[in-house]
């Protein structure tokens, strides 16, 4: 067991930091090629950041781990909001990320919960209508998040000028001349490290679970969760420090949005509907519900703004965190 763990967490490093240069490079990415300024853009950077937990689910998937590839996939939505919470209480200076600076993101929260709330009715009705393989509830998912794409790109001409004047204000830094070349090798060869780390890791969780008694579920909900989500910790934290606020929120929120649609590509590497599996664990559910409930507080400190703060707490922040630790102590327990 002990060279599991030393596996797991040398997987886990490796997978970390190669995740920490991916978000990062494609976050440069945009930047420099205008795209961080579209939909596009804040599509890219959503897909990369949550590539780790794309290939952790699909290798889940191919080894018959269900609850890994679950619960890896909605731990990680906790995880993020937590990132997103713990900067926003930490944060010093005036003005908040919470705020209305970013309540255009408002639209996107609601996203990730019609998206995750469609996850949670397929988990606790078994709906018999595949399509090739692949759940109905799968299937809704993608048709939901096309559709909140659609409705996203029409209201980015509100978030549009607040994410220009970051880039303005970045211009000769992006006028360097071959800042775009390192950026693309940068990309590619954090990448390759995921994709050839990230499916080792899945096996070696799976072990680890059965090893420990603790269960895929468990494992994968927490522990490979927590692995797959600290990517979203590097772009986040330079968002902030450049206060681009809006950034920080659109990052957590398209990823979290993301985590849920990759559940439609694990869903094809799996033999029949994974949402609809028999051995499927049924406290995926309570991890989707806690999503959803910490989600729509996010939404109300995004679309509420208190100017007073109690000493150095945010109320709403505070809030989030104490649901998140409280729905993974329940998901322990349970």
């Amino acid at each position: 067991m002990e060279m599991l763990i030393a596996e797991f967490v040398g997987l886990s490093l490796a997978i970390v930091i190669a995740g920490s240069f991916l978000a990062r490079d494609a976050d440069r990415i945009g930047e420099l090629t205008g795209l961080g300024r579209t939909l596009t853009g804040i599509v890219l950077l959503a897909a990369a950041t949550s590539l780790p937990e794309l290939v952790v689910g699909c290798q889940a998937a191919l080894i018959d781990a269900p609850n890994l590839a679950v619960g890896d996939l909605l731990g990680s939505c906790l995880f993020n909001l937590l990132i997103l919470a713990v900067l926003d209480l930490t944060h010093r200076e005036r003005g908040r990320m919470l705020s209305r600076s970013a309540a255009a993101h408002a639209l996107s929260a609601t996203a990730s919960i019609v998206l995750t709330a469609i996850v949670l009715m397929a988990l606790l009705v078994d709906v018999p209508w595949p399509i090739q393989r692949v759940s109905a509830g799968s299937v809704a998912i993608l048709v939901a998040y096309l559709m909140s794409l659609r409705l996203v790109y029409f209201d980015e001409q509100t978030v549009r000028q607040a994410i220009a004047d970051v880039a303005v204000a970045s211009e000769e830094e992006r006028a360097a001349t071959k800042s775009l070349r390192r950026a693309a090798i940068g990309f590619v060869a954090a990448t390759i490290v995921i994709l050839f780390a990230a499916p080792r890791l899945a096996t070696t969780a799976n072990e680890l679970a059965d090893v420990s008694g603790l269960g895929g579920t468990i494992v994968g909900t927490i522990f490979v969760a927590l692995v797959t989500s600290l990517p979203e910790v590097s772009t986040t934290v330079a968002a902030v420090r450049m206060r681009a606020f809006d950034m920080a929120v659109g990052n957590i929120l398209g990823s979290n949005a993301f985590n849920i649609v990759t559940l439609v590509a694990v869903d094809l590497f799996y033999p029949a509907p994974l949402l609809a599996a028999a051995n499927i664990s049924a406290t995926h559910a309570l991890t989707a519900a806690a999503v959803i409930l910490v989600t729509a507080v996010v939404a109300m400190g995004l679309l509420y703004r208190a100017e007073k703060r109690y000493w150095i707490v945010e109320p709403d922040a505070l809030l989030v965190i104490l649901l998140i630790v409280g729905s993974f102590c329940l998901v322990y327990f349970r």
